[in-house]
């Protein structure tokens, strides 16, 4: 191979994450790519990323391999942009081992092209775990190419296949009947990020109660207009819409700690816990929810939902979030504490079940019970930032503003 010149291929260093797994390669060295096609795939705790090509080229070297861990930054690999080195060498006949068909393919010249048919190693994985056949399922990526999406999609939307047991590997087994299930690189990731957010903040919680009275008669009231517009009106629309104003009350909640100082951030990015059934949970971002209306709330959450739960996040949408806000009621949970915090945030709030209970509450002086729909909302915070007192202002806000909806008009305006 010439010696011309050479282009890193690194980690993208703008994210919110300190490990990753090399899940593999798409090429291998020698093989000519574009600018811009695929090379390697990353998984963090958060998402699986697709590294693309800085220049047009050969792939000249391979520095972290399939498996390494890697961190933001970290040199993966390296380009040769020499014009010889970048001429196709006759090909070996090809095979089909990466769709388990291990007939012999016809012999083709390597192009960038036919790169675009390579299988990501999260999709040779997803099809040999459910014993699919990528030809059965159509491709969206560039050039047609498959994803993991595109899979999951497929495995949402299919019947399950008779013969997807057979002939699969037994698992190793206990007495008891119990089964011994791998860890994948986002599980180890998410879990290393939780022992992680435990051993370096104090965590402590504190549990209001909030009355929904008010929201749930206004979402009846809303919630046809925005569907007009392509909107489903979620309660998490008023949870985040709440956030932002409670912030105004006690600004250090939407903060980051340093060893010399505290950084209060002006913008309010709420990340939002999307579980994703046994793949763990994600948590995609709202940004600026203090610049939009309460429908552009309504269009960004659904948006950045649909994506998680499809595998369409991009980078950008799980990161630069400033608070989180996890709605573990919507499994049946009534209080969960302490909830984790996504660090290095200093607070997450849980918002339990919605229920009717029966309350008392005082109506021209004297006690009457009644039916009222409630939900235990807590406040997790990082006691080297905040101390209770603010913990329990900024609940107090957030629970004035849920009951009051709407305290002014331009927490319920669409911004039309």
């Amino acid at each position: 191979m010439g010696t011309g010149k050479l282009h890193d291929v690194v980690a993208p260093a703008e994210q919110e994450w300190t490990k990753a797994t090399v899940l593999g390669w798409l090429v291998q060295i020698g093989d000519t790519v574009r600018e811009g096609d695929p090379l390697v795939e990353i998984e963090t705790e958060k998402i699986a990323i697709e590294i693309a090509a800085p220049a047009s080229g050969v792939l000249a070297e391979i520095i972290a391999a399939a498996d390494a861990e890697v961190e933001p930054g970290s040199l993966l690999g390296r380009l040769s942009a020499d014009a010889a080195a970048a001429r196709p060498e006759p090909a070996e006949p090809a095979t089909h081992a990466e769709t388990g068909d291990l007939t012999p393919g016809p012999a083709a010249e390597p192009s960038a092209d036919a790169l675009e048919t390579r299988l990501s190693p999260s999709v040779r994985r997803l099809l040999r775990e459910h014993k699919l056949d990528p030809k059965r399922i159509q491709g969206t990526g560039k050039g047609q190419r498959l994803t993991r999406r595109d899979v999951e999609a497929y495995l949402a939307n299919a019947a399950p296949s008779p013969d997807a047991d057979k002939g699969a590997a037994p698992a190793t087994s206990a007495p008891g009947d119990s089964q011994r299930i791998p860890h994948d690189a986002m599980r180890r990731r998410i879990a290393e990020h939780m022992t992680r957010s435990v051993a370096t903040a104090p965590h402590v919680t504190a549990v209001f109660e909030a009355d929904f009275s008010n929201v749930l008669a206004h979402r009846k009231a809303t919630q046809s207009e925005y569907a007009a517009r392509g909107v489903k009106l979620t309660l998490t629309t008023y949870l985040v819409a709440a956030c932002v104003r409670a912030m105004t009350a006690v600004p250090t909640i939407n903060s980051r700690w340093y060893d010399d100082a505290i950084e209060v951030f002006s913008d309010v990015n709420v990340g939002v816990g999307v579980a994703l059934a046994d793949q763990g949970l994600i948590v995609p971002v709202v940004h600026r929810a203090q610049r939009l209306s309460h429908f552009e709330i309504a269009e960004r959450l659904q948006a950045v939902t649909e994506n998680a739960r499809s595998g369409t996040l991009s980078p950008k949408d799980v990161q630069g979030g400033t608070f989180t806000l996890s709605n573990h009621g919507t499994s049946g949970s009534l209080v969960a504490t302490p909830i984790i915090i996504n660090q290095p945030q200093s607070a997450i709030l849980g918002v339990g079940k919605l229920e009717k209970r029966v309350v008392v509450r005082n109506v021209d002086g004297q006690d009457t019970i009644q039916i009222r729909p409630l939900a235990y909302v807590s406040l997790t915070i990082d006691h080297r930032v905040i101390d209770g007192a603010q913990t329990n202002a900024w609940l107090t806000e957030f629970v004035r503003t849920i009951e009051q909806w709407p305290l002014e008009r331009n927490l319920s305006d669409d911004g039309s």
